[in-house]
């Protein structure tokens, strides 16, 4: 007889609470959800996420109100191992986003891709349907709009999202402002399922370059990301970095961990 084994439980880290989740397990989520017509809100976090989550308070209660948090980020996990508890998983959206499109093809279910400078996110989609034939995607949209609750450009871009009912829709805004966006807009979208991406368009339509895969699954993918955009991310690695593992350590000598 096997033995059932218990799940790991949540953690909690910089006050975010994190699902210890495989991908496999994301993706089911996401399937199910599709398939039930269920709505589910997915977000991820890496140390430069809890750095913003820790100083802005809007913003952490904004993951906490996601249906699901993963980790992506090596740091995130060392952070877990430093506080006592466990994220065996990590992954980030480049990683994933071609299994997403196999099983939304599989079950017949469209994408939307929001985010991005003009044109990219429009790329992207041509990307993935001829990468993947029989792919539906529904519709795109630059990120570059008003996105003030209420605006005129923040409803003509729901309605734009509302009127083609996608399956999933990716939003690639950055953070904090994709699931800023995100949070305040759920209750109005017409989605089934909804996950963050960060510059995952960009690396799809090949306007960035990404570090080859064994530097990116063994985490070092943020020295690569720092050699490729140093002014853009100097400070977000080089000081945010140190940043997070003192506060991770703070956290563990005041002995918080999961509820």
């Amino acid at each position: 007889m096997e033995r059932s084994v218990a799940p790991l439980p949540r953690v909690t880290l910089l006050g975010v609470t994190i699902d210890p989740l495989s991908l496999d397990a994301v993706l089911v989520r996401i399937e199910q959800a599709l398939s039930r017509g269920d709505r589910l809100l997915i977000a991820n976090v890496n140390a430069h996420a809890l750095n913003l989550a820790a100083e802005q308070p809007d913003f952490q209660d904004a993951l906490n109100r996601a249906d699901v948090v993963f980790c992506d980020g090596f740091g995130v996990r060392l952070g877990a191992w430093l506080t006592g508890q466990r994220l065996p998983h990590r992954f980030t959206p480049p990683d994933w986003i071609d299994e997403l499109c196999c099983r939304c093809r599989d079950g017949g279910h469209s994408l939307f891709l929001l985010g991005a400078k003009p044109g990219v996110a429009e790329k992207a989609g041509a990307i993935l349907a001829e990468r993947w034939p029989g792919l539906t995607i529904a519709g795109t949209h630059h990120g570059f709009f008003d996105k003030t609750p209420g605006s005129a450009e923040n409803e003509q871009v729901m309605a734009q999202i509302n009127a083609v009912r996608p399956g999933v829709l990716l939003v690639g805004f950055g953070m904090p402002a994709q699931e800023m966006w995100l949070d305040a807009n759920w209750p109005n979208l017409t989605v089934n399922a909804a996950l963050t991406v960060g510059a995952l368009f960009d690396y799809v339509a090949e306007e960035v370059p990404r570090a080859p895969r064994w530097v990116t699954d063994n985490g070092l993918e943020w020295l690569a990301r720092l050699l490729i955009e140093p002014k853009r991310l100097g400070r977000r690695y080089l000081v945010g970095n140190p940043l997070f593992v003192w506060r991770v350590l703070g956290q563990r000598l005041r002995g918080e961990k999961a509820n």
